[in-house]
């Protein structure tokens, strides 16, 4: 502990590191960056020819293992202390006469201008600039300019750092105000975790003549010694990519010493357009009882899939790394945007990165399997790509849901993992009289998904049980006729549709804010109006506030399924003007007086949620509650009149009865639904 300085300020003082050579003697002090490390970078910046430069060299080996290598034989290393000094003349000066070392202060050197090809510095910057105190910057501005003055035209200044914020920002900004070229290597890791944790980086510093007046920066980062240098446009976005790097070795240190206890996610970006490649999960499942097999192992989620359950919230993945049966487990996510070459090259290029996640225990030459849903990656295929004024930019993609069903999904890009709309799409019928397809033909690709919507099927189990609350509408018919219901929130319109075409006296008006909506509604997912279907583009505020002064107590059912704008709310739907009395009253206004008021309430804010229900509560004497079993949906019944108040039994014997008129001949319908257990789990409020 001796050996420390009392203060950072000594790192700059030759009497501190006289004393520290002295009672550290003859053993090598390596600051970090050990040269089979360094190597490959020093290879391609160092020429044998080359007239090198060593700074603050202390008794570090890296000077005479690059002479021992044959990398470099004209090197001067120079130091402020004479302890070192004469300690590194008596070990190496025999053994490399063309090396020297020499007692100097690398803040006045007497080289003459351009003298050298290169200037290295191993650790000297980050000793000196240990703070932002005015004195230490003029230290360091006068060290480059010394290291300026040395250097030739053309010449490399190569800093091994680890590259604190404040020492990469002030070195960056410093040599690009000279018009030289920056580009920052990441070190590659030895692999010993427990020998240092930080990554180790090399800045590349190449002297160019300033050019007055010019403003041009050339700033470049090369995250892997394999990879072309990745251009940055910016002193910020560079120190925000060494910090990304950064957090991700301490991420990988802390994993590969303990179990996670709660997940960590992070994105792996395309290195061309920088945008997110992979989302990573690393799920770890404690109970697992450790084989000599089953320590780690990868799971591909299939194209299209992310936002399920089981594979996109935490509890889904905590149970499917349970199912699995492995002590860790990374979940990869595929992103939209990306082109992916199957199994087999996602298995290629991920393989190196993901052991940087494994688990403590793992054993060594440990063959890790790559898990998937049927061992493909699915299917995904964008249908169309659009920017609406109002909703942003959103896609409609296709994907295989599992088995061999397609389905076809409206996302919003702004919030990428929820699925605004989904319809599921049909298996092409051969038409009669169609001859089949002879051996010989070309079949159609596997990939391809069909065309046609399913519209007896609602993929929403939210719009489900949406549509089981008809049955509260009062009457002994469980199929009331006729029936005139407001939607507001168009989507891809499979509510709306769904509703016209089941209850078939239904009159549906429908309110839509996004006229792209109406397009994509029935371009792409089969919505169509009709006699007894209309769309009016409007603002549902307002649509709902004039029919009030106009129109009162028309509707049987009004049903908002709209999605708020605001993401930094905690309600994504509806937004909060939906929820407010003045206009829940003017909504109850609309309804005939044993109608039903359906609201999809999707709140991850406590408090506000419980605020919503409170204001509900006073509008509407009655008030049913649904929550979705896997999802943050919860869907309220309201009602005007507290008559007729009805048990959940009651409620699923209706919504039985309800089920089967709409299972009647003529009537497709799925054989998954069952609207009564929508209803047998509701609550009063």
């Amino acid at each position: 502990m001796e050996l420390l300085p009392r203060s950072p300020g000594e790192f700059g003082s030759a009497r501190y590191w006289d004393r520290f050579f002295r009672q550290r003697g003859q053993r090598p002090f390596e600051w970090y960056g050990a040269f089979p490390e360094l190597c490959p970078v020093l290879h391609k910046y160092v020429r044998p020819r080359d007239k090198v430069l060593v700074v603050g060299c202390g008794n570090s080996e890296l000077s005479e293992q690059m002479y021992d290598m044959g990398m470099c034989e004209d090197i001067v290393n120079i130091d402020i202390s004479d302890a070192v000094i004469c300690q590194m003349q008596e070990r190496s000066g025999s053994k490399r006469p063309k090396m020297s070392y020499l007692l100097m202060d690398m803040l006045q050197m007497d080289f003459p201008d351009a003298h050298f090809q290169v200037v290295l510095d191993k650790g000297t910057l980050d000793a000196i600039l240990t703070d932002e105190e005015e004195a230490t910057l003029a230290k360091v501005d006068k060290m480059f300019a010394e290291i300026s003055r040395v250097l030739q035209v053309g010449g490399r200044y190569l800093c091994v750092s680890l590259a604190q914020a404040h020492v990469l920002k002030k070195a960056v900004e410093y040599f690009c105000q000279e018009g030289w070229v920056v580009r920052v290597h990441q070190v590659a890791s030895s692999g010993d975790k427990q020998q240092f944790v930080l990554p180790v980086f090399v800045y590349v510093m190449t002297k160019f003549r300033k050019i007055p007046g010019s403003a041009l920066q050339i700033l470049e980062i090369c995250p892997d010694e394999q990879d072309k240098p990745m251009r940055v446009e910016s002193a910020e976005r560079l120190v925000a990519a060494v910090k990304d790097r950064q957090h991700y070795a301490l991420l990988c240190s802390q994993l590969s010493k303990t179990p996670c206890g709660e997940q960590v996610s992070l994105d792996l970006c395309d290195r061309e357009s920088g945008r997110p490649r992979y989302t990573l999960h690393v799920v770890d499942s404690p109970l697992v009882k450790p084989f000599r097999d089953n320590h780690f192992a990868i799971f591909i989620i299939p194209q299209g899939r992310e936002t399920e359950w089981l594979f996109g919230t935490e509890e889904g993945r905590r149970q499917l790394a349970a199912s699995a049966g492995f002590g860790r487990l990374v979940t990869v996510a595929l992103h939209r945007e990306q082109r992916y070459e199957g199994m087999a090259g996602i298995q290629a290029e991920l393989s190196g990165k993901v052991m940087e996640l494994s688990p403590p225990g793992l054993p060594a030459r440990q063959q890790v399997p790559f898990l998937s849903v049927g061992g493909d990656i699915g299917v995904r295929t964008v249908r169309h790509c659009d920017t609406s004024p109002l909703s942003g930019e959103y896609v409609v993609e296709d994907v295989k849901g599992d088995g061999t069903c397609y389905f076809r999904r409206l996302i919003f890009l702004r919030n990428r993992n929820v699925v605004q709309s989904e319809a599921r799409l049909l298996a092409p019928v051969p038409l009669p009289g169609q001859k089949k397809r002879r051996k010989d033909k070309k079949k159609p690709s596997p990939a391809e998904p069909p065309a046609a919507i399913d519209k007896s099927y609602l993929c929403c189990e939210h719009h489900k049980a949406m549509v089981a609350g008809l049955c509260l509408l009062g009457g002994p018919d469980p199929l009331p006729a006729p029936l005139a219901v407001l939607v507001v929130g168009l989507g891809g319109g499979s509510l709306p549709l769904f509703v016209h075409d089941y209850f078939s006296q239904a009159h549906v008006a429908v309110v839509e804010i996004d006229p792209s909506m109406l397009e994509v509604a029935t371009r792409w997912f089969g919505f169509s109006q009709g006699d007894r279907m209309r769309v009016h583009v409007s603002d549902g505020l307002d649509y709902v506030a004039k029919l009030a002064a106009e129109a009162p107590a028309q509707y049987d059912a009004v049903m908002f399924d709209v999605d708020s704008k605001d993401l930094t709310v905690g309600m994504s739907c509806p937004p909060p003007a939906f929820v407010e009395k003045p206009f829940l009253q003017k909504v109850k206004t609309i309804l005939k007086p044993e109608g039903v008021f359906v609201l999809n309430l999707v709140c991850r804010d406590a408090q506000l949620k419980e605020s919503v229900l409170a204001t509900l509560r006073d509008v509407f004497p009655l008030l049913y509650t649904r929550h979705i079993e896997g999802e943050v949906n919860e869907i309220l019944f309201c009602q005007p009149s507290p008559e007729g108040q009805r048990d959940p039994t009651e409620l699923g014997a209706r919504a039985r009865a309800l089920e089967e008129a709409l299972r009647q001949p003529g009537h497709p319908w799925d054989s998954s639904y069952v609207l009564a257990d929508m209803l047998q789990a509701v609550k009063i409020l």
